[in-house]
């Protein structure tokens, strides 16, 4: 089974799919990403679970009306309704880099139960975020009249650094494209704006609370968030396993696939049985 839809909520269209059957698993993106990273791992691991991917509203394929904010604060928010639209209870968790604040926030502010969590090179530990991302957050309004060409330009160098191993043409392309053209554009620079530290640090006191199954992976040669926010991660949360990957960078999903889908499997095949 194979289902792509979108939801309405508060004005905006968040684009979402289903495949698989078995026990519900979410697989969460990060920025300036969107579920397309995923896409991959959601037809491997849809042979033992019903995997939902979906865009946060102003990435991918969801909508990116300036009117609407897409802070943090407002993803947590709309995952909490999504997951009720879907009518999942309990599902297990993965998520990467914002994925992994949105995921903890709707767990630990919202009371969302989860089976298990995995956290993969996840924003959640302040301080967080690059020098260019904290450029651009400063001067958002300049960064947009960018013209095309050199915003292109600017997008696909910074996204390049996420990677350790270096990127396809076609990884690229990915990765870049739903933040092209005017909309696109405006949407980059708007949900780098919206970026806070206060997000994270609303839950990290209450890392120590959490019960679920968790297993942290990083790539050593993280330089978005370094490899010591895994070993923090780990100690906050009891009972956590971590997983460190060398050779891969922040994009592990795409430097390390083999290994992360390899460590996935095991993990959650591990939590099925449980």
């Amino acid at each position: 089974m194979s289902e792509d839809s979108w939801f309405g909520w508060r004005g905006r269209q968040i684009a979402w799919s289903r495949r698989g059957q078995g026990p519900a698993l979410v697989l969460c993106h990060g920025t300036p990403w969107s579920s397309a990273l995923w896409r991959p791992y959601a037809e491997a691991l849809a042979e033992d679970f019903t995997v939902y991917v979906w865009d946060m509203p102003g990435y991918g394929r969801s909508s990116k009306n300036p009117d609407h904010d897409v802070d943090l604060g407002v993803q947590g928010e709309a995952f909490v309704a999504l997951l009720a639209h879907w009518g999942v209870e309990r599902p297990h968790m993965v998520a990467h880099d914002y994925g992994g604040a949105v995921a903890l926030r709707a767990h630990l502010l919202h009371g969302v139960p989860y089976a298990s969590l995995c956290l993969v090179d996840v924003v959640a530990l302040r301080p967080w975020g690059s020098a260019f991302f904290r450029l651009v957050k400063e001067h958002a309004d300049v960064f947009t009249q960018l013209p095309p060409q050199i915003h292109r330009g600017a997008v696909e160098a910074y996204v390049e650094t996420a990677s350790y191993r270096g990127l396809s043409g076609e990884a690229l392309a990915m990765l870049v494209d739903p933040w092209l053209g005017d909309e696109g554009q405006a949407a980059f620079y708007r949900q780098i704006a919206q970026a806070d530290e206060r997000y994270t640090a609303d839950f990290e006191g209450l890392l120590g609370t959490v019960t679920t199954p968790t297993h942290v992976v990083w790539g050593t040669d993280d330089t978005w968030i370094p490899v010591d926010r895994a070993h923090r991660l780990h100690a906050a949360i009891p009972g956590s396993t971590l997983t460190t990957v060398p050779g891969a960078g922040h994009l592990i999903p795409l430097d390390a696939p083999v290994v992360l889908a390899t460590a996935l499997q095991r993990w959650l095949s591990a939590r099925r049985e449980s």
